[in-house]
């Protein structure tokens, strides 16, 4: 059955965006829409039904979670095609009631679209898709590339990161960012979509895009 279910989410606006062991004693990582970075370490959690793990500003969300060891690079992806990564270590564990940090330095009406860790930087790819605000959804597929990871220079916490993603005319943000190893694209009807090949340059425009993709995912087994 669907997690969602599982869960009890009855509202369509909240996702499922880790699965989290409460005796783990590595910590979680999470990012949210407003730039916030906090780590958090689950076995110090009570082991309740519900809880909650950062407290966050009116407006704000989280946008992704995952393991953060020290040596892991917390990644951050912004509509405005910047990327930001940083060493996990440079952002100390915080209670459950703390409302983490400043991770990324956004512009004037950009937001965090993409959040992760990456623990095998040289494996590691981040995939982006540009488009524009104000197209209907489905109308256009946009235009969309694959660079390693590596391409990327790290910059420190709060900064604003190195551009991801050259738009051109008629476009002005990224529809999806996604950073990992193994990149396997879907639609949102569930079908597999193509990606272009890996080894564009970080601040090059993409190749346009035969249909949409819905969500971009690590390949299993």
């Amino acid at each position: 059955m669907r997690i969602a279910d599982y869960l009890g989410l009855a509202d369509r606006s909240e996702r499922v965006l880790a699965l989290i062991r409460f005796d783990d004693d590595t910590p979680l990582a999470v990012g949210t829409r407003d730039g916030v970075v906090k780590r958090i370490v689950p076995s110090s959690l009570a082991a309740r039904p519900e809880l909650e793990i950062i407290s966050l500003k009116p407006k704000d969300g989280v946008v992704g979670a995952a393991s953060a060891p020290d040596d892991a690079e917390l990644v951050f992806v912004t509509s405005d095609a910047r990327l930001l990564h940083f060493s996990a270590s440079s952002v100390r564990p915080q209670g459950a009631a703390a409302g983490g940090m400043a991770g990324v330095k956004l512009a004037s009406g950009a937001e965090v679209v993409s959040f992760t860790t990456v623990t095998s930087p040289e494996e590691a790819v981040a995939v982006t898709v540009s488009g524009s605000e104000g197209t209907l959804a489905g109308a256009d597929a946009g235009r969309a590339k694959v660079s390693a990871f590596t391409e990327y220079p790290g910059k420190g916490r709060a900064t604003g990161g190195v551009r991801a993603h050259a738009f051109l005319k008629g476009e002005d943000r990224l529809r999806l960012a996604w950073v990992g190893v193994e990149p396997r694209a879907i639609g949102t009807d569930g079908a597999a979509r193509q990606l272009p090949a890996p080894g564009a340059k970080r601040d090059a425009s993409g190749q346009p895009l035969d249909a949409v993709i819905g969500s971009v995912g690590t390949a299993i087994g």
